[in-house]
């Protein structure tokens, strides 16, 4: 193993760390603004902090994607808490006006429609104008009447079906596999991280014992 080839995996050690650190700080950082908002910027759905197991949130993004594939694209965020509203606790209970809210501050990232949940009820929003025909739809649903997580985005669920299908557009049986949490990409990172460094340690050694010699 030549120096050019270690120097090599050093480097890919420091970028991968760096990327590592700066992901931790702009999570702490974005732990004070809206976390929904910054969510849904990469993804199509937002679920509780708390509360959600991996199964579920698994299950509802499959939905979700499932919905975008047959030209249905849809933003959802569900809320359980004021916690789960980060620097804007206040709209906690007023799922429609947080989902204005929450519109307008993407509003440069997605204009797709938002579907907001909470336990009191729901909030729609696009930028374009929420169709009354959706309107009329998510207003007759029933309030989820409920702040657990899980149950939470099961509601969500059903209201996603319910919009796809006044879009004439039938949804699949959401995935019962499970599928990646926030948790669990970050574990995945981190064994990333890890494998890099034992290999560029392996190298500094190599290289060490080389010089030596």
């Amino acid at each position: 193993m030549n120096r050019r080839l270690l120097a090599a995996l050093l480097a890919v050690l420091v970028g991968a760390i760096a990327v590592v650190v700066a992901g931790l700080l702009v999570q702490s950082a974005l732990a004070d603004g809206d976390p929904a908002s910054d969510y849904l910027i990469s993804q199509q759905v937002f679920v509780p902090f708390q509360g959600v197991s991996t199964k579920t949130a698994g299950e509802i993004t499959a939905l979700l994607n499932d919905s975008k594939q047959k030209g249905f694209p849809l933003k959802v965020a569900v809320i359980s808490s004021p916690y789960d509203l980060g620097a804007v606790p206040s709209l906690f209970r007023k799922p429609q006006q947080y989902a204005s809210f929450l519109g307008q501050e993407d509003y440069y990232f997605f204009k797709d429609e938002l579907l907001v949940v909470m336990p009191n009820g729901y909030g729609l929003y696009k930028h374009a104008g929420v169709p009354a025909a959706d309107k009329a739809a998510i207003k007759a649903l029933p309030p989820p009447g409920t702040a657990n997580g899980d149950s939470l985005v099961a509601a969500a669920e059903h209201a996603v079906r319910v919009l796809a299908a006044r879009h004439g557009v039938t949804l699949s049986a959401a995935d019962k596999s499970g599928g990646s949490s926030k948790t669990s990409d970050r574990v995945e990172i981190l064994a990333g991280v890890l494998a890099l460094a034992a290999l560029a340690i392996g190298a500094r050694l190599l290289l060490r014992r080389r010089e030596r010699r």
